[in-house]
Protein backbone atom coordinates (compact mmCIF):
# COMPACT_ATOMS: atom_id res chain seq x y z
CA UNK A 1 0.00 0.00 0.00
CA UNK A 2 2.93 2.36 0.53
CA UNK A 3 3.35 2.99 -3.20
CA UNK A 4 -0.14 4.52 -3.24
CA UNK A 5 0.42 6.65 -0.15
CA UNK A 6 3.93 7.89 -0.96
CA UNK A 7 2.88 10.40 -3.67
CA UNK A 8 0.60 12.06 -1.14
CA UNK A 9 3.29 12.14 1.53
CA UNK A 10 5.83 13.54 -0.92
CA UNK A 11 3.54 16.51 -1.64
CA UNK A 12 3.98 17.60 1.98
CA UNK A 13 6.94 19.32 3.57
CA UNK A 14 9.46 16.53 4.30
CA UNK A 15 9.53 17.09 8.05
CA UNK A 16 5.74 17.30 8.28
CA UNK A 17 5.50 14.11 6.21
CA UNK A 18 8.02 12.43 8.49
CA UNK A 19 6.08 13.27 11.63
CA UNK A 20 2.71 12.32 10.13
CA UNK A 21 4.04 8.98 8.91
CA UNK A 22 5.38 8.10 12.34
CA UNK A 23 2.14 9.13 14.04
CA UNK A 24 0.12 6.98 11.63
CA UNK A 25 2.40 4.00 12.10
CA UNK A 26 2.23 4.33 15.85
CA UNK A 27 -1.56 4.45 15.80
CA UNK A 28 -1.84 1.50 13.41
CA UNK A 29 0.53 -0.58 15.56
CA UNK A 30 -1.49 0.11 18.69
CA UNK A 31 -4.66 -0.86 16.81
CA UNK A 32 -2.92 -4.00 15.50
CA UNK A 33 -3.52 -2.88 11.91
CA UNK A 34 0.08 -2.32 10.85
CA UNK A 35 0.18 -5.70 9.11
CA UNK A 36 -1.74 -4.04 6.28
CA UNK A 37 1.47 -2.20 5.39
CA UNK A 38 4.16 -4.73 6.31
CA UNK A 39 5.28 -8.12 5.18
CA UNK A 40 6.11 -10.97 7.51
CA UNK A 41 9.53 -10.61 9.08
CA UNK A 42 12.16 -12.68 7.27
CA UNK A 43 13.48 -15.33 9.66
CA UNK A 44 17.24 -15.42 9.13
CA UNK A 45 18.90 -15.50 12.56
CA UNK A 46 22.41 -14.14 12.69
CA UNK A 47 24.67 -13.77 15.72
CA UNK A 48 26.79 -10.61 15.82
CA UNK A 49 28.19 -8.69 18.79
CA UNK A 50 27.15 -11.58 21.01
CA UNK A 51 23.52 -10.79 20.15
CA UNK A 52 21.02 -12.85 18.20
CA UNK A 53 19.43 -10.79 15.42
CA UNK A 54 16.18 -12.16 13.87
CA UNK A 55 17.52 -11.03 10.50
CA UNK A 56 20.38 -8.91 9.21
CA UNK A 57 18.40 -5.74 8.35
CA UNK A 58 17.95 -2.90 10.78
CA UNK A 59 16.62 0.64 10.85
CA UNK A 60 19.31 3.30 11.21
CA UNK A 61 19.19 5.96 13.89
CA UNK A 62 17.56 9.26 13.05
CA UNK A 63 14.06 8.18 12.09
CA UNK A 64 12.91 7.68 15.69
CA UNK A 65 15.04 10.07 17.70
CA UNK A 66 13.08 9.83 20.94
CA UNK A 67 12.02 6.20 21.20
CA UNK A 68 8.39 7.13 20.54
CA UNK A 69 7.79 4.79 17.58
CA UNK A 70 10.27 1.91 17.71
CA UNK A 71 7.58 -0.68 18.42
CA UNK A 72 5.71 0.26 15.25
CA UNK A 73 8.88 0.47 13.17
CA UNK A 74 10.06 -2.88 14.49
CA UNK A 75 6.76 -4.44 13.47
CA UNK A 76 7.57 -3.69 9.81
CA UNK A 77 9.98 -6.63 9.64
CA UNK A 78 13.27 -5.20 10.88
CA UNK A 79 15.62 -7.52 12.73
CA UNK A 80 16.84 -4.58 14.77
CA UNK A 81 15.98 -0.94 15.31
CA UNK A 82 18.32 1.84 16.40
CA UNK A 83 16.78 4.87 18.10
CA UNK A 84 18.30 8.31 18.74
CA UNK A 85 20.55 10.21 18.39
CA UNK A 86 19.76 11.31 21.93
CA UNK A 87 21.63 13.92 23.98
CA UNK A 88 21.75 14.57 27.74
CA UNK A 89 19.50 17.62 27.51
CA UNK A 90 16.60 18.19 25.16
CA UNK A 91 17.41 20.46 22.24
CA UNK A 92 15.41 21.87 19.36
CA UNK A 93 17.97 21.31 16.63
CA UNK A 94 18.69 23.63 13.75
CA UNK A 95 16.22 26.15 12.28
CA UNK A 96 13.68 24.93 9.74
CA UNK A 97 13.62 24.07 6.90
CA UNK A 98 16.25 21.42 7.61
CA UNK A 99 15.14 18.37 5.63
CA UNK A 100 15.14 18.14 1.83
CA UNK A 101 14.24 15.37 -0.62
CA UNK A 102 16.28 14.97 -3.79
CA UNK A 103 13.73 12.80 -5.57
CA UNK A 104 15.45 12.35 -8.92
CA UNK A 105 18.66 11.29 -7.20
CA UNK A 106 16.82 9.26 -4.49
CA UNK A 107 18.65 11.17 -1.82
CA UNK A 108 17.92 13.20 1.31
CA UNK A 109 19.78 16.17 2.77
CA UNK A 110 19.25 16.86 6.45
CA UNK A 111 20.66 19.33 8.92
CA UNK A 112 18.39 18.41 11.79
CA UNK A 113 21.06 19.00 14.44
CA UNK A 114 20.27 16.25 16.98
CA UNK A 115 16.79 17.58 17.72
CA UNK A 116 15.46 15.38 20.54
CA UNK A 117 13.59 15.40 23.83
CA UNK A 118 16.60 14.38 25.92
CA UNK A 119 17.85 11.07 27.22
CA UNK A 120 15.43 10.88 30.15
CA UNK A 121 12.43 10.90 27.80
CA UNK A 122 13.89 8.20 25.55
CA UNK A 123 14.73 5.94 28.49
CA UNK A 124 11.22 6.30 29.91
CA UNK A 125 9.74 5.36 26.53
CA UNK A 126 11.84 2.22 26.30
CA UNK A 127 11.14 1.23 29.91
CA UNK A 128 7.41 1.76 29.70
CA UNK A 129 6.47 0.73 26.17
CA UNK A 130 8.88 -1.85 24.73
CA UNK A 131 7.05 -4.60 22.86
CA UNK A 132 9.54 -5.00 20.01
CA UNK A 133 11.29 -8.35 20.40
CA UNK A 134 14.14 -7.69 18.01
CA UNK A 135 17.46 -6.08 18.93
CA UNK A 136 17.24 -2.47 20.13
CA UNK A 137 20.19 -0.11 19.71
CA UNK A 138 20.41 3.35 21.23
CA UNK A 139 22.49 6.06 19.55
CA UNK A 140 24.03 8.73 21.80
CA UNK A 141 25.57 12.13 21.10
CA UNK A 142 26.59 15.40 22.70
CA UNK A 143 24.62 18.60 23.08
CA UNK A 144 25.45 21.41 20.67
CA UNK A 145 26.37 23.75 23.54
CA UNK A 146 28.87 21.31 25.07
CA UNK A 147 32.46 22.20 24.12
CA UNK A 148 34.46 19.57 22.23
CA UNK A 149 36.86 19.19 25.15
CA UNK A 150 33.92 18.20 27.38
CA UNK A 151 32.28 15.83 24.89
CA UNK A 152 33.11 12.75 26.94
CA UNK A 153 30.98 14.07 29.80
CA UNK A 154 27.88 14.11 27.57
CA UNK A 155 28.52 10.64 26.19
CA UNK A 156 28.95 9.24 29.70
CA UNK A 157 25.72 10.86 30.91
CA UNK A 158 23.87 9.21 28.05
CA UNK A 159 25.67 5.89 28.44
CA UNK A 160 24.82 5.71 32.14
CA UNK A 161 21.15 6.36 31.37
CA UNK A 162 20.65 4.01 28.41
CA UNK A 163 22.94 1.13 29.36
CA UNK A 164 20.38 -0.97 31.30
CA UNK A 165 17.81 -0.64 28.52
CA UNK A 166 19.85 -1.05 25.31
CA UNK A 167 20.96 -4.19 23.52
CA UNK A 168 23.82 -2.15 22.08
CA UNK A 169 24.88 1.50 22.23
CA UNK A 170 26.19 3.55 19.30
CA UNK A 171 28.51 6.51 19.86
CA UNK A 172 27.73 9.07 17.16
CA UNK A 173 30.81 11.15 16.37
CA UNK A 174 30.06 11.60 12.68
CA UNK A 175 27.01 13.79 12.18
CA UNK A 176 27.96 16.86 10.13
CA UNK A 177 25.20 18.91 11.75
CA UNK A 178 26.70 19.48 15.20
CA UNK A 179 29.66 21.87 14.95
CA UNK A 180 32.98 20.19 15.72
CA UNK A 181 31.52 16.72 16.26
CA UNK A 182 33.49 15.10 13.44
CA UNK A 183 36.74 16.34 15.01
CA UNK A 184 36.23 13.61 17.59
CA UNK A 185 36.95 10.95 14.95
CA UNK A 186 40.69 11.47 14.81
CA UNK A 187 43.94 10.86 16.66
CA UNK A 188 44.42 11.29 20.36
CA UNK A 189 41.05 12.99 20.72
CA UNK A 190 39.38 9.80 19.50
CA UNK A 191 41.53 7.56 21.70
CA UNK A 192 40.78 9.56 24.83
CA UNK A 193 37.05 9.59 24.10
CA UNK A 194 36.90 5.85 23.46
CA UNK A 195 39.07 5.02 26.46
CA UNK A 196 36.71 6.95 28.72
CA UNK A 197 33.65 5.27 27.26
CA UNK A 198 35.17 1.79 27.52
CA UNK A 199 36.18 2.42 31.14
CA UNK A 200 32.59 3.35 31.99
CA UNK A 201 31.26 0.34 30.02
CA UNK A 202 33.34 -1.96 32.23
CA UNK A 203 31.90 -0.43 35.40
CA UNK A 204 28.34 -0.60 34.08
CA UNK A 205 28.75 -4.21 32.97
CA UNK A 206 29.73 -5.13 36.53
CA UNK A 207 26.91 -3.06 38.04
CA UNK A 208 24.17 -4.56 35.87
CA UNK A 209 25.74 -7.97 35.27
CA UNK A 210 25.15 -7.33 31.57
CA UNK A 211 27.61 -6.59 28.78
CA UNK A 212 26.22 -4.07 26.32
CA UNK A 213 28.36 -3.70 23.17
CA UNK A 214 29.64 -0.25 22.23
CA UNK A 215 29.71 0.70 18.53
CA UNK A 216 31.01 3.84 16.86
CA UNK A 217 29.35 5.46 13.84
CA UNK A 218 31.77 7.04 11.38
CA UNK A 219 31.56 9.41 8.42
CA UNK A 220 32.01 8.41 4.76
CA UNK A 221 34.23 11.38 4.01
CA UNK A 222 37.51 10.06 5.45
CA UNK A 223 40.48 9.18 3.29
CA UNK A 224 41.64 5.58 3.23
CA UNK A 225 44.53 6.46 5.54
CA UNK A 226 42.14 8.11 7.98
CA UNK A 227 39.89 5.07 7.93
CA UNK A 228 42.85 2.82 8.64
CA UNK A 229 44.02 5.02 11.50
CA UNK A 230 40.51 5.02 12.94
CA UNK A 231 40.40 1.23 12.68
CA UNK A 232 43.66 1.05 14.64
CA UNK A 233 42.08 3.13 17.39
CA UNK A 234 39.02 0.90 17.49
CA UNK A 235 41.20 -2.20 17.84
CA UNK A 236 43.44 -0.61 20.46
CA UNK A 237 40.51 0.59 22.57
CA UNK A 238 38.46 -2.61 22.29
CA UNK A 239 35.45 -1.11 20.53
CA UNK A 240 32.84 -3.80 19.84
CA UNK A 241 31.59 -2.70 16.41
CA UNK A 242 31.53 -0.01 13.74
CA UNK A 243 28.64 1.51 11.80
CA UNK A 244 29.73 2.68 8.35
CA UNK A 245 28.56 5.18 7.43
CA UNK A 246 26.77 8.36 8.38
CA UNK A 247 25.78 11.03 5.83
CA UNK A 248 28.26 12.74 3.52
CA UNK A 249 29.07 16.42 3.18
CA UNK A 250 29.99 15.77 -0.46
CA UNK A 251 27.60 16.51 -3.30
CA UNK A 252 28.88 14.15 -5.97
CA UNK A 253 26.02 12.95 -8.16
CA UNK A 254 23.52 15.60 -7.05
CA UNK A 255 25.13 18.72 -8.51
CA UNK A 256 22.06 19.47 -10.67
CA UNK A 257 19.54 19.15 -7.87
CA UNK A 258 17.85 22.40 -6.79
CA UNK A 259 18.80 21.42 -3.22
CA UNK A 260 22.46 20.64 -3.95
CA UNK A 261 23.69 23.75 -2.16
CA UNK A 262 21.72 23.14 1.02
CA UNK A 263 23.95 22.61 4.05
CA UNK A 264 23.73 19.26 5.82
CA UNK A 265 24.44 15.59 5.38
CA UNK A 266 23.46 13.78 2.20
CA UNK A 267 22.09 10.25 2.44
CA UNK A 268 20.44 7.81 0.07
CA UNK A 269 21.63 6.49 -3.26
CA UNK A 270 24.29 9.21 -3.80
CA UNK A 271 26.26 7.96 -0.75
CA UNK A 272 26.06 4.26 -1.64
CA UNK A 273 29.47 3.86 -3.25
CA UNK A 274 31.25 5.98 -0.64
CA UNK A 275 29.75 3.89 2.12
CA UNK A 276 30.60 0.60 0.44
CA UNK A 277 34.18 1.71 -0.17
CA UNK A 278 34.56 2.70 3.49
CA UNK A 279 33.28 -0.73 4.52
CA UNK A 280 35.84 -2.45 2.29
CA UNK A 281 38.73 -0.41 3.68
CA UNK A 282 37.60 -0.91 7.27
CA UNK A 283 36.99 -4.63 6.85
CA UNK A 284 40.53 -5.12 5.62
CA UNK A 285 42.02 -2.90 8.33
CA UNK A 286 40.01 -4.57 11.09
CA UNK A 287 40.84 -8.06 9.80
CA UNK A 288 37.41 -9.40 10.82
CA UNK A 289 38.15 -8.69 14.49
CA UNK A 290 35.35 -6.13 14.82
CA UNK A 291 31.99 -6.46 13.02
CA UNK A 292 30.71 -3.72 10.72
CA UNK A 293 27.12 -2.59 10.20
CA UNK A 294 26.79 -1.23 6.67
CA UNK A 295 24.47 1.67 5.96
CA UNK A 296 24.23 4.16 3.13
CA UNK A 297 22.31 4.08 -0.13
CA UNK A 298 20.52 0.75 0.21
CA UNK A 299 17.48 0.96 -2.09
CA UNK A 300 17.26 -2.67 -3.17
CA UNK A 301 18.04 -6.17 -2.02
CA UNK A 302 21.12 -6.18 -4.25
CA UNK A 303 22.38 -3.02 -2.52
CA UNK A 304 22.05 -4.74 0.85
CA UNK A 305 23.91 -7.84 -0.34
CA UNK A 306 26.63 -5.60 -1.76
CA UNK A 307 27.29 -4.23 1.72
CA UNK A 308 27.71 -7.76 3.06
CA UNK A 309 30.02 -8.64 0.20
CA UNK A 310 32.13 -5.58 1.08
CA UNK A 311 32.59 -6.86 4.63
CA UNK A 312 29.54 -5.87 6.67
CA UNK A 313 27.85 -8.37 8.96
CA UNK A 314 24.56 -6.46 9.18
CA UNK A 315 22.95 -3.58 7.29
CA UNK A 316 20.70 -0.65 8.13
CA UNK A 317 18.15 1.30 6.09
CA UNK A 318 17.16 4.94 6.28
CA UNK A 319 16.61 6.95 3.11
CA UNK A 320 15.84 3.83 1.08
CA UNK A 321 13.08 3.08 3.57
CA UNK A 322 11.64 6.55 2.94
CA UNK A 323 11.65 6.00 -0.83
CA UNK A 324 10.66 2.33 -0.95
CA UNK A 325 8.71 1.81 2.25
CA UNK A 326 8.25 -1.46 4.18
CA UNK A 327 8.63 -3.55 1.01
CA UNK A 328 12.36 -2.84 1.08
CA UNK A 329 12.77 -4.37 4.54
CA UNK A 330 11.73 -7.86 3.46
CA UNK A 331 13.50 -7.56 0.12
CA UNK A 332 16.77 -6.59 1.78
CA UNK A 333 16.46 -9.24 4.49
CA UNK A 334 15.82 -11.95 1.89
CA UNK A 335 18.80 -10.79 -0.18
CA UNK A 336 21.05 -10.82 2.89
CA UNK A 337 19.85 -14.31 3.80
CA UNK A 338 20.60 -15.55 0.28
CA UNK A 339 24.03 -13.93 0.30
CA UNK A 340 24.97 -15.45 3.66
CA UNK A 341 24.02 -18.91 2.45
CA UNK A 342 25.81 -18.64 -0.88
CA UNK A 343 29.34 -20.11 -0.79
CA UNK A 344 31.94 -17.44 -1.51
Amino acid sequence: MYKYIRPLLFKLDPEVSHELSLDWMGALERLKLLSLFSSERVHDPVEVLGLKFPNAVGLAAGLDKNGDYFNALGALGFGFVEIGTVTPKAQGGNPKPRLFRLEEEQGVINRMGFNNKGVEHLVNQVKQTRRFNGVLGINIGKNKTTPEENALDDYLICLDAVYPHADYVTVNISSPNTPGLRNLQFGETLNQLLAGIKKRQKLLAAEYDKYVPILVKIAPDMTDDELKATAESFLAQGIDGVIATNTTIGREGVELSPHAEEAGGLSGLPVKDKSTHAIKVLAQALDNKIPIIGVGGILSGDDAAEKLAAGASLVQLYSGFIYRGPELVGEAASACAKHRRTPS
